[in-house]
């Protein structure tokens, strides 16, 4: 499951947004439920319509969303890396991440008062930058000398390791993320369980208040879109007091509250989206009349690889996949259907799988 981590400065509307994403995304019948794992963890669905019309035509009253955890990680202020505000404890549950979401205050409010006492989302990003940097800096330090003694062994995996750190070092050193280096795919790999923070994806959500989000951005929001793609990171613009009066509202009422703000979609709708494509993520269904449920997977894998998101023993058995596009899926409104005028499709191992395929798996037991 797809792990995300909210971070930012004290009074930016971090825990506004969480609370909003946790409270406002409560499973449907047999989805996922929102779940509070830990104080600050949820559970939430990846909303996505098309679901809720492959039911229709397959008639289930079960319908399964694809999944998020949302970390709502507390305290970081300047100095975190070593240690102010309990840093270390929340620089630790970020490695556990797989992306990070950076809320950034994009809103003038003399009742909520800022930690550094004016509003600059650019100097609050290079805050939490350089915390997250020099958090990086002294795990690549560390990791360095406990494998310098394998390394020296000639052990090729601490060899490997070593070569990738140092040349990682020399970045975080200067102040810059450690994904500014050109690693491999297997320099990655080697590296993944040090769980550097600097190497994650990257999303900033601009915080904007209710009376900007019918503009959908003010001069703040700008400036966080300039550096973010000099960066190569996401921009998503919310309002995380808006996204707190959605909680508990009916769908009908949520439209209705949308319209009249000047806005079509939540702020939160969009920053999921903004996850899965940041990490390349694809989605797939399977429909039946047990269920109808989205699996996750990443952009470019193939159908053994998919079939094994559900069961290992699909992926080590794998015969075929017969295939639907979404769209095909629609206009037959049955995989039976389908077969008839020629739109299911009878796929094999090399084939990738599209966002939006209707499958069906064949394997071995």
């Amino acid at each position: 499951m797809l792990k995300v981590g909210i971070v930012g400065l004290p009074n930016v509307g971090k825990s506004t947004l969480f609370n909003a994403l946790s409270n406002n995304y409560i499973a449907e019948a047999a989805n996922y439920p929102f779940c509070t794992i830990e104080p600050n963890t949820a559970i939430v669905n990846v909303p996505d319509e098309r679901l809720f019309v492959l039911q229709k035509f397959v008639s289930t009253n079960v319908v399964v969303h694809a999944a998020i955890e949302f970390v709502d990680i507390a305290g970081l202020v300047k100095g975190a890396a070593q240690g102010e505000g309990l840093g270390n404890k929340f620089l630790s549950n970020i490695r556990e991440t797989d992306l990070i979401v950076h809320v950034t205050r994009c809103f003038e409010d003399p009742n909520v008062i800022h930690v550094s006492g004016r509003i600059d989302p650019l100097d609050d990003i290079e805050t939490i930058n350089t915390e997250l940097i020099l958090a990086d800096l002294e795990q690549v330090q560390k990791s360095r000398e406990r494998n310098a003694k394998k390394a020296r062994g000639n052990d090729k995996e601490a060899i490997l390791i070593d070569s990738v750190l140092a040349k990682i070092q020399p970045l975080l050193e200067a102040g810059e993320p450690a994904s500014g280096a050109d690693l491999s795919e297997e320099e990655r790999l080697a590296i993944k369980s040090y769980g550097l923070i600097t190497l994650k994806k990257v999303i900033y959500a601009a915080n904007i208040a209710e009376q900007d989000m019918a503009e959908g951005t003010n001069n703040f929001v700008k400036a966080i879109e300039k550096y973010a793609q000099q960066e190569g990171a996401g921009v998503v613009v919310v309002s995380a007091a808006a996204e707190a009066q959605l909680v508990g509202m009916s769908e009908a009422e949520k439209k209705e509250f949308l319209a009249e703000l000047g806005v079509k979609d939540t702020g939160l709708n969009r920053l999921i989206r903004s996850a899965y494509e940041q990490l390349g993520l694809r989605t797939y269904f399977t429909a039946g009349e047990k269920e109808v449920r989205a699996w996750t997977i990443h952009a470019g894998d193939k159908a053994p690889r998919a079939a094994g998101v559900i069961h290992t023993d699909f992926e080590k058995g794998f015969i075929k996949a017969e295939t639907i596009a979404y769209n095909d899926f629609v206009s037959c409104g049955s995989r039976p259907k389908a077969r008839e005028i020629g739109k299911a499709r009878q796929e094999g191992k090399e084939y990738v799988v599209q966002d939006g395929d209707v499958i069906e798996f064949k394997f071995n037991n």
